[in-house]
């Protein structure tokens, strides 16, 4: 599972790191006409379980935050049929005279809770609330809105704990059996909801909600994941897209050999910046690069020859690795990342584990939340491809010859298991006919290869692309004031950037 989801597409990970819509009255309460033409009514309250990603409540809760829960078809091809909750949060608009409506988020996975992420991220998006009410949702199949489990906690510790090393025909077996478990646990806990958790239902689910709260059109901000369920949005409904932002796209129609191949390179390509960066002055981890390289890799196979003893838990080398992929998804984790490599060399792992826990979204009791189980719930219906054990070798060859630290298979092996079927509908987007869109790129993006950038633009017709010059899985949250500049001027005053347009890093 650790080779699987490594490379998840988990914006979240970072925290330990067109015309005008009218406005619409500041309320509680709105109502709208959904896509089957029945009347919703949402009835906005207090948030009663917003966590962390250790599972504990925040310190405070402000009260302007507010939730709720909208019923939704489980299966849209039976609109009367069987309901499902979505989970809703709100951030009421500190300027409600000047209000433009609502500005729905999804901030990456496929599995991070929106719920959870709006109510952390807010003092990030204070700019954006002058004028929006914030809001955003657990997608189904994440935590509250039917969220997919798959076995206990303790049995996902076994797979999150496996080892990718050392390389060959055991460690290859151990990761096949273990993506067949896998699937079967999900089939037990979850087989009623797997078939309905796609994006396609995600972006039915998102007119539901752009209906509920009373706006004509959806203004969205969808970053890693996000990106391609604001994408697909787009594409079914073009003529109901209000202002839309895409940051750090997922090109959702490469093969799962493409993005695999894309994402192991990105990695290796930031995890090399992060040793460069660290030698410039005194690195922990090492004199100089090849040092610190070397060491990293001995740490590594020490690892999975002997866990680290951490409490009444091990650290694997399963485990160090994941914690290492989480911290290089932004710059601001770095000197962390170097801290938890340097203590783990002297025997202590406590801070790689965080890191991994932190990702995996394990909590301080031992449970987790869907991030994990979500993921590949979502990722196998999103697509019809199922690889052929030739095609998983040929893959895994590829991606160990680029790095044998971040490279695997890919999710492949674990959708050609997949008890639900899949589908290319989310893989095609076209959103011609839609209003502007704007699509943000990194040029050193790990998890979202700066290619998928301009192909995604391309594809969606109706969009402009911003280039990121800086390091990091997003742009907009890095801090980049020119990336914030041109994204607030494009969300609150309706000025899309100039074609072309580049943001040097900070």
């Amino acid at each position: 599972m650790r080779r699987v989801l490594a490379a998840g597409l988990l914006v979240t990970a970072t925290a330990t790191a067109c015309s005008g819509v009218p406005a619409a009255p500041a309320t509680d309460f709105a109502t709208g006409a959904d896509t089957s033409g029945a009347a919703k009514r949402i009835a906005w309250g207090p948030c009663t379980d917003i966590t962390r990603a250790n599972g504990e409540k925040p310190a405070s809760q402000d009260p302007a935050v507010r939730c709720a829960k909208l019923p939704v078809p489980l299966d849209y091809a039976k609109p009367d049929g069987e309901k499902i909750d979505i989970a809703l949060i709100k951030i009421s608009a500190a300027e409600p005279g000047d209000r433009v409506g609502s500005l729905v988020f999804n901030f990456g996975g496929p599995g991070a809770s929106g719920v959870d992420t709006l109510d952390q991220a807010a003092k990030a998006l204070a700019s954006l609330r002058t004028r929006y009410d914030l809001i955003s949702f657990d997608p189904r199949g994440v935590e509250r809105s039917a969220g997919v489990r798959c076995g206990s906690g303790p049995e996902l510790d076994r797979f999150m704990a496996m080892n990718t090393l050392p390389q060959g025909a055991k460690t290859r077996n151990e990761t096949d059996e273990a993506n067949k478990q896998f699937a079967k646990l999900c089939e037990r806990d979850s087989g009623d909801i797997l078939p309905y958790v796609g994006t396609v239902n995600a972006a039915r689910d998102m007119d539901r909600i752009r209906a509920a709260v009373g706006d004509p059109k959806l203004n969205y901000f969808g970053m890693s994941y996000g990106t391609q369920l604001g994408a697909v949005y787009a594409t079914l409904f073009p003529k109901k897209v209000g202002r839309m932002v895409l940051d750090a796209p997922l090109y959702p129609e490469v093969s799962f050999r493409q993005r695999t191949i894309a994402q192991t390179r990105g990695f290796q390509q930031t995890y090399e910046s992060f040793l460069k960066n660290c030698v410039k002055e005194s690195c922990e981890i090492g004199k100089d690069y090849a040092t610190a390289d070397a060491n990293v890799e001995k740490l590594m196979r020490q690892l999975a020859a002997k866990p680290l003893r951490v409490g009444n838990r091990e650290l694997t080398q399963g485990l160090a690795s994941t914690g290492v992929a989480a911290a290089l998804y932004s710059q601001l984790s770095w000197p962390f990342l170097e801290t938890a490599l340097a203590e783990a060399m002297k025997g202590r792992g406590d801070a790689l584990l965080y890191l991994s826990d932190n990702y995996t979204g394990r909590r301080s009791d031992g449970t987790y939340n869907t991030q994990m189980t979500s993921f590949p719930a979502i990722t196998c219906v999103d697509t019809a491809e199922r690889p052929s054990e030739a095609e998983l070798r040929a893959t895994e060859a590829a991606a160990l010859k680029i790095s044998p630290l971040f490279g695997s298979e890919g999710s492949g092996g674990l959708c050609r298991v997949w008890p639900a079927k899949g589908s290319n509908q989310a893989k095609h987007v076209n959103a011609t006919g839609s209003a502007p869109i704007l699509v943000v790129g990194g040029r050193h993006d790990p998890a979202t290869p700066y290619q998928w950038a301009p192909k995604m633009t391309a594809a969606l017709r109706t969009a402009t692309l911003l280039t990121y010059e800086g390091v990091g899985h997003g742009a907009y949250l890095s801090g980049n004031k020119c990336v914030a500049g041109a994204v607030d001027g494009y969300l609150l005053e309706g000025r899309m950037p100039e074609k072309g347009a580049d943001c040097p890093s900070a």
